[in-house]
């Protein structure tokens, strides 16, 4: 990876300003796409298609939520989308109420065949984890306005069949609250131990 665009609609110059040493520190870009206006979760890809597209000689586009913590297998996730030959990879997580949460529902070749929102049935114990990589041609399913990945985007591309589904490994939890992002330090915290007690 060479460079991490931000979509940013409240004070981009004091977050740029506090990225310079990530740049530093990782060898990495750091830019700035600038939202005048909300635009959703799939609006600011649209935005940044200039950034996005310019020297990106793979054409793979990783996106993340930003209110999410757990291990990012990006090279697994690699080899994945590239064998299924799909445009779209989500990396799904299991949890053990899936009636919270909306749910993926897949065909054993993990392509994804519809999303589900708070099923009172069982069809699926598997959620969206806010990790995906699509190729680039994802940008042109994306009208300029203020536009819902999950709601107007996947669903297009689970009729096309051309989203793919991957188990993420180990854990993960939604840190928007600030109670949350503690027990999600915590599960870090956890699996740093886990992964010392492995190699030592």
């Amino acid at each position: 990876m060479t460079e991490v665009i931000l979509a940013i609609n409240y004070q981009p110059e004091v977050m740029m300003k506090e990225l310079k040493k990530f740049e530093e520190m990782y060898k990495v870009k750091i830019t700035c796409s600038l939202e005048s206006e909300p635009l959703g979760t799939a609006g600011p890809i649209r935005l940044a298609r200039e950034i996005i597209l310019a020297d990106n000689t793979d054409n793979l586009l990783f996106v993340f939520n930003s209110d999410v913590i757990c291990h990012y297998p990006l090279d697994k996730m690699i080899e994945f989308h590239k064998s299924h030959g799909g445009d779209g990879t989500i990396m799904v997580t299991q949890v053990e109420d899936p009636t919270k949460y909306g749910v993926v529902v897949a065909d054993a070749n993990n392509c994804i065949e519809k999303f589900v929102e708070k099923p009172q049935v069982f069809i699926s114990n598997k959620i969206n984890a806010g990790l995906y990589l699509f190729n680039t041609s994802i940008i042109d399913r994306i009208e300029n306005r203020p536009t819902s990945i999950e709601r107007e985007i996947f669903p297009k591309m689970a009729e096309d069949k051309k989203i793919f589904q991957m188990v993420l490994p180990g854990y993960w939890m939604d840190i928007g609250q600030p109670h949350d992002y503690l027990s999600g330090q915590t599960l870090y915290l956890k699996s740093l131990a886990e992964s010392d007690a492995m190699k030592g």
